[in-house]
């Protein structure tokens, strides 16, 4: 690693299936928004020869952020896969959003890959939600490396920039990440800036200059050894401490010379184990040139340093009734077991499914069954189906190249999967078997939204089912109380999207209302009420009279109701007409539209005719006598309160206890986690958190994340009450 100098681009042209697992690496780009994932990744396939300029396959598109929607964001909004090839290795690089509302990309990527590279801006520095990537990347001991990009940033320090990343990713063992190469300066610029012109292999001890667009290799001067000495014995004892091997340390301690190719194949097995994370610089290739600075680096460590599919804990497989089921993964000759990592629409396609093959091949017109399980609560139906496979290929751009066949451990799109949604398994016909999905972000801000017209409201439907099953962090919902049909999404940004692939990709055009949550209504104190229902208008009258009483009951009690009628005062026979009556009246309210709920009422006397009574007027009755008891009492609204969980770093939580209280919620108790981070329970009204995602996000520089799960209902304060009726009086 760094001791082959390469000066001619690897493998040039198509990618193409791979014919073995070891000859796979699937790597996703992790990093915050603006630190350089894309064109890092656009550099990479410009030097492995698969563009023929930056960011141009040969016909013109662009390798990565190629959808017209992220040209109008300026910005990456969806995961993407850009596959090439390097030494006969194919590699499949996936580049992941960096922007918080989008984690469910990334979160696919992670699903996808076996090894990850954090890209870190020099000029930025590591971000929180970075650092949570990295916690949640350790806790599956996935494979890491870490890039340092903008070294062309005035004041960008490389050796400080290591430091950093060392502190913030090494946690009890910094010496876990340290450089394999120091960036080569050229001449100071004007400004007193010196550009980074080459790198210089630590093991190696070689210069390598891409100062003239390609990567030349020479012997570094005098001038560079004690420096280069003194980082490279770093490198080797870092090396050497997460080495299997307990006697190197002692023998190198001793001043015994380790050689190279021992390093080399430790630093592999260590950075392959998840143990060792190597810092390494890359930079763009200049105008006309054909190398990127480090990206020959880059593809040497991917593809001799990082763990081939072969060496990835495959995800538990069962059966879609539940028994557990044993497979040797990633066997290209076992049942097929593959995954939906990501659903897009084409507008000349259709549905396109980027698929992970976990065990089998997967090949062309073959029929497979599609299970999708346990994303029920987020809008998506449980089933079980079988399609047949239409064209397979690898994604280049706007590009699709066919294939014939995707082994096990590699990645590849399905065109017209019409069932298959992000997160489904794909298995053979006849042995169906499905992999439980990988956890996603509960989507937590409300977008509640209407048909602009008639048009768009025969199309809203199919419109809104399709963009759930491509995207399973939205989550859309039907509100039985308020009427309203709710997006689920992660913040503004992905509502936004969310709106314009409404617009641009189904041809539906929405608007935005104010979200309303699920109130309620209870009677403040006891209270009677009559109902009478006399009409007489010729022929068969209507007669019916009753007299209830109503009382608060505690919070969760419900409607009760209770007959007290002596001496058949009310017909037996109509006593359920009368409870049918009221109960109809309590779901629709009896102050505000809100439903009734927690009291018993109950039936004490009524009139009857022999004629006239009938089970509709006792039915109209007793909506009448509830509404009267309700003119002459004191009518409570009550509002939904949530149980919130919010994990903030320490320096934050002061901020966030305050911001909770001042929405009118109940801190209920502080819990100290690991990476000095607080867990803060408190209830708060749902009315009061409706943006919550978007303002703790901006409140702890987003390195905060909550979840809420419903409570109970509490009456509202007199005062947000009143507010609440003026502003229903106002809208009506």
């Amino acid at each position: 690693m760094g001791d082959k100098a390469h000066t001619h681009p690897g493998a040039a042209g198509r990618a193409t299936a791979a014919d073995h697992p070891t000859s796979v690496r699937n790597v996703v780009l992790v990093g915050h928004s603006g630190s350089g994932k894309t064109t890092l990744v656009e550099a990479l396939a410009l030097t492995a020869g698969a563009v023929n300029r930056a960011g141009r396959v040969e016909d013109g598109g662009c390798v990565s952020d190629y959808d017209d929607m992220e040209h109008r964001q300026q910005r990456s909004v969806q995961l993407s896969l850009v596959p090439v090839e390097w030494d006969g290795i194919k590699i499949n690089l996936l580049d992941t959003p960096g922007y918080a509302d989008f984690v469910g990309e990334l979160r696919a990527g992670l699903r996808a890959a076996d090894a990850a590279l954090f890209v870190v801006s020099a000029s930025d520095g590591v971000d929180g939600t970075t650092r949570m990537l990295w916690e949640e990347c350790a806790a599956v001991g996935m494979p890491r490396a870490i890039v340092i990009t903008h070294l062309e940033a005035a004041r960008a320090d490389f050796e400080e920039m290591t430091r950093i990343c060392a502190e913030a990713f090494g946690g009890d063992d910094p010496d876990a990440v340290l450089p394999l190469y120091l960036p080569l300066h050229g001449p100071p610029a004007p400004d007193g800036h010196a550009p980074v012109t080459g790198l210089v292999g630590l093991l190696s001890r070689k210069l390598f200059d891409y100062a003239s667009g390609e990567r030349v290799a020479s012997e570094p001067g005098e001038a560079d050894l004690p420096q280069l000495d003194e980082a490279r014995s770093m490198l080797i004892e870092g090396i050497i401490s997460e080495s299997e091997d307990e006697t190197l340390m002692e023998r190198y301690l001793g001043g015994e010379q380790v050689d190279v190719k021992t390093l080399i194949e430790d630093l592999e097995r260590a950075v392959a184990r998840g143990v060792f994370f190597p810092v390494l610089a890359a930079a763009p290739a200049t105008e006309g040139a054909r190398q990127g600075l480090g990206t020959v680096e880059l593809l040497e460590l991917v593809t001799r340093g990082f763990p081939t599919p072969l060496e990835r804990a495959a995800p538990r497989v069962t059966t879609p009734e539940g028994a557990g089921r044993e497979l040797r993964m990633c066997d290209p000759e076992e049942s097929l077991v593959a995954e939906v990592v990501k659903t897009s629409s084409d507008p000349y396609v259709g549905r396109i499914s980027m698929v992970r093959v976990f065990s089998g091949t997967l090949r062309a017109d073959q029929t497979v069954h599609v299970s999708g399980h346990g994303m029920t609560d987020r809008g998506h139906e449980d089933h079980d189906v079988d399609e047949r496979i239409g064209a397979l290929s690898t994604p280049f751009g706007k590009q699709q190249r066919p294939v014939t066949h995707v082994i096990a451990g590699d990645l590849a799109c399905v065109a017209k999967l019409t069932r298959a949604e992000t997160g489904d398994t794909l298995s053979a016909k006849d042995d169906p078997l499905l992999m439980a999905p990988w956890e996603m972000p509960d989507p937590l801000l409300p977008l509640a939204i209407e048909a602009h017209s008639k048009p768009d409201e025969d199309k809203l439907s199919q419109g809104l089912a399709r963009l759930v099953a491509e995207d399973p962090t939205m989550r859309l919902e039907h509100n039985q109380d308020t009427h309203q049909v709710v997006l689920w999404c992660l913040g503004e940004a992905h509502a936004d999207v969310a709106l314009e692939r409404l617009r641009s990709r189904y041809g539906v055009q929405v608007d935005v209302v104010p979200h309303r949550v699920s109130l309620r209504e209870t009677f403040g104190g006891r209270a009677a009420g009559r109902g009478r229902h006399v009409k007489q208008s010729g022929g068969h009258g209507q007669y019916a009279v009753c007299e209830i009483e109503v009382e608060p009951l505690p919070g969760g009690s419900g409607i009760e109701f209770v007959d007290k009628v002596v001496g058949g005062a009310v017909p037996r026979q109509f006593i359920p007409s009368v409870e049918k009556g009221v109960r109809a009246q309590a779901a629709k309210g009896v102050a505000a539209g809100h439903p009734l709920i927690d009291v018993r009422i109950t039936l004490l006397d009524g009139k009857a005719h022999s004629v006239d009574s009938s089970d509709a007027a006792f039915q109209t009755a007793g909506a009448l006598a509830l509404r009267e008891a309700a003119a002459e009492a004191r009518i409570h609204l009550l509002e939904p309160v949530a149980e919130v969980s919010v994990l903030v770093g320490d320096d934050y939580v002061g901020a966030v206890m305050s911001d909770l209280s001042g929405r009118r919620g109940k801190v209920l108790g502080t819990e100290q986690t690991s990476g000095g981070r607080t867990l803060i329970r408190a209830e708060v009204p749902e009315i009061e958190i409706g943006r919550y995602a978007v303002d703790l996000r901006s409140l702890s520089h987003g390195t905060a994340r909550f979840d809420r799960r419903y409570a109970r209902h509490e009456p509202m304060p007199a005062q947000v009450a009143d507010r609440m009726r003026e502003e229903v009086r106002a809208a009506s």
